[in-house]
């Protein structure tokens, strides 16, 4: 997963397999607890939890929460909309597919109509 571009000024990502909460929030500017919530929101982010039930995420997880922090702090986003956002974009594919037929099947079918007029 790419980094937005728009998450610039956020620290780089060092090299680390696995962050705490607390580095994780300073990564991404986002508090521990807004962390947590997301958690229950958005089902892509599954941080691993060990002993103590303490949290561990990994890079994709944190680049993920920088995707959701920018959804919905600098796009506008509701916490509902970023969720929709979010899955399809791992759709993505079929998605994209379906927006690009759609267009053609009404383009088709207004041609259909202007024949069956005449």
């Amino acid at each position: 997963m790419l980094e937005p571009s728009h998450n610039a000024e956020l620290p780089q990502i060092p090299g680390k397999r696995y962050f705490t909460i607390g580095e994780v929030s300073e990564l991404c500017s986002v508090k521990p607890h807004v962390l947590r919530y997301w958690e229950q929101e958005f089902p892509q982010l599954k941080p691993v939890k060990r002993r103590g039930n303490r949290r561990y995420y990994q890079r994709e997880d944190v680049l993920t929460i920088r995707q959701i922090r920018t959804l919905l702090y600098d796009q506008g986003y509701t916490i509902g909309g970023a969720r929709q956002q979010m899955t399809a974009e791992e759709e993505g594919g079929e998605e994209q597919g379906v927006q690009q037929v759609v267009p053609k099947m009404i383009k088709e079918l207004e041609s259909l109509l202007e024949l069956l007029k005449s």
